[in-house]
């Protein structure tokens, strides 16, 4: 990083328009100035591309050219932070971190056995379970289908592997699990009540600095559209138990809850990266971009749990023009 600029690369940018500007914003409080760096598959039609200071086009997450394309970019840029935003990524990125530190970026990332974890939702049930987090019951599809007795119907349904709400269902009866799935899929208790997403902040000495809960008040394609914060002890006390059963886990990660009204609050997922609802709790005073590049300008990492209650977020459709 320069004295006075701050190069960073969103990847898999796609829309997040708003989480790139608060990292504008984090640089500015910092005396910085974020030059942003945004990839996709298709920049020309990624609204953060169009929205960012260099935009460029990589093969898909999956492709074993990824990283590479974004050592190259990295190197010849000299990219000083990078920040990716979508599930699929994160495997890889966590595997070559050493890589990317080699050639002078950081990645924003927890270590590979975190995210080895958080990608499989029955690993996270089992490793949150063991380590005394609440969470629903929860068994492979195959399983249940062989003693339907033993649960409580209707019962839900989701892919082992699956993210932005991909293949999720609800099962009325044991006649409705399939004979057959394309990907093996985990049944689980059906909890009902509010849904919460808890944004939270482990610092590089792995202690958790801050948990903001927001209670998600309406969901378009998986994300929180309409939010507002609450505070709640319950919750944080979930956040400090996650943090000590993912002692690998670094910077922002994001999970979800139900706050069942005979179970109490249940975990149900963890995402290891920022969450697409986090502007809220950078609205409210989290300060997580900035404390990540905090790090960078020598200051001690700042993310705090000095933020305020009841703020409200009401997403609504942008455009950004082109040509």
């Amino acid at each position: 990083m320069t004295r006075s600029t701050v190069r960073i690369l969103f990847t898999s940018a796609g829309r997040r328009v708003e989480l790139t500007r608060c990292f504008r914003r984090a640089a500015e409080a910092l005396g910085l100035r974020a030059e942003i760096h945004a990839c996709d598959f298709y920049p020309d039609l990624s609204a953060a591309c169009l929205d960012a200071d260099r935009a460029f086009a990589v093969p898909r997450c999956t492709d074993p050219a990824y990283v590479e394309h974004l050592l190259d970019h990295c190197r010849r840029e000299r990219i000083d932070l990078l920040v990716p935003t979508i599930d699929t990524e994160l495997e890889a990125l966590a595997l070559t971190r050493d890589s990317f530190a080699a050639a002078g970026t950081r990645v924003h990332i927890s270590d590979p056995e975190t995210v080895a974890i958080v990608r499989d939702k029955a690993r996270t049930i089992a490793v949150l379970g063991e380590a005394g987090v609440p969470v629903p019951r929860s068994a492979p599809a195959e399983h249940v289908r062989v003693a339907p007795g033993e649960w409580r119907w209707p019962a839900f349904v989701k892919p082992v592997g699956g993210s932005a709400s991909r293949g999720i269902g609800v099962l009325e009866g044991p006649e409705d699990i399939a004979l057959a799935y394309a990907e093996p899929m985990l049944v689980q208790e059906l909890l009902r009540g509010p849904e919460y997403t808890v944004n939270m902040y482990i610092d590089a000495a792995g202690r958790m600095l801050s948990a903001i809960p927001h209670r998600r008040l309406t969901v378009r394609a998986g994300e929180v559209e309409k939010g507002r914060t609450t505070r709640d002890p319950r919750f944080v006390a979930i956040a400090a138990g996650i943090a000590a059963a993912l002692p690998g886990a670094r910077g922002v990660l994001c999970f979800q809850l139900i706050d069942d009204p005979d179970r109490g609050p249940c975990v149900f997922e963890i995402n290891a990266r920022f969450g697409g609802g986090y502007p809220l709790a950078d609205h409210a005073g989290g300060r997580y971009a900035e404390s990540l590049l905090a790090g960078f300008a020598g200051l001690p990492e700042c993310a705090t749990q000095d933020w305020r209650e009841d703020v409200t977020m009401l997403r609504y459709d942008a455009a950004v023009f082109h040509g």
